[in-house]
């Protein structure tokens, strides 16, 4: 009864927070539309002086957070992260956040269940993977996934959590998988990016 309950519980949380990072995830980008951050290296420098010192520490937090609750979508954090604070720091701390993330959602994932993890992701997505549980070679499987940018990562991590993978062996995979797929995303999504702009510059 207890854990129907916080299953229950933690749905709300979960739409509340989704809700409300789709409400200022909106507001941002009207405000970085008109305050010219998403264009001009001298109006974004203006933004992140401002934040100072908690800048980094804000956008991992974000980027953690967008793990376990769908807030934005991992490629666009990617992105931000490669703009606001460059190539470098920007892989960094993209790095850091979604690898945080990804040991919540493993370790959410554990302590909750199959119920939890459907209402998170969705009881159809849930079920298209759901065979993977079954498979004797799941940890190859979602350690060869981890190290691919197209693959559902987020979930995927929810469902490892509910094998009996260690979670010593978790953290591997993922500390070893997630900076090639970080890096083809920033890469990728800043050149898509840059071009756009060249273009209606």
């Amino acid at each position: 009864m207890e854990k129907t309950a916080n299953i229950k519980y933690m749905s709300i949380v979960i739409n509340f927070c989704t809700i409300l990072g789709l409400t200022l995830s909106a507001v941002f980008m009207v405000y970085g539309i008109k305050s010219n951050i998403f264009v001009s290296s001298e109006a974004l420098n203006e933004f992140l002086s401002r934040l100072g010192i908690f800048a980094p520490v804000v956008f991992v937090m974000i980027q953690a957070i967008q793990v376990v609750f769908p807030i934005l979508p991992g490629a666009i954090g990617c992105l931000g992260g490669v703009l606001i604070f460059g190539a470098f720091k920007g892989f960094i701390y993209n790095y850091v956040g979604i690898c945080l993330g990804s040991f919540a959602a493993f370790m959410i994932s554990r302590k909750y269940g199959v119920e939890f993890v459907k209402k998170i992701i969705g009881e159809k997505k849930y079920n298209k993977y759901a065979g993977w549980l079954e498979r004797k070679n799941f940890n190859k499987m979602f350690a060869l996934a981890i190290f691919l940018p197209c693959a559902p990562d987020d979930f995927l991590c929810f469902l490892a959590g509910l094998t009996k993978m260690s979670f010593i062996k978790y953290v591997i995979i993922i500390l070893a998988g997630k900076p090639l797929a970080i890096f083809l995303y920033s890469a990728g999504l800043k050149f898509v990016s840059d071009f756009i702009i060249r273009l209606v510059a």
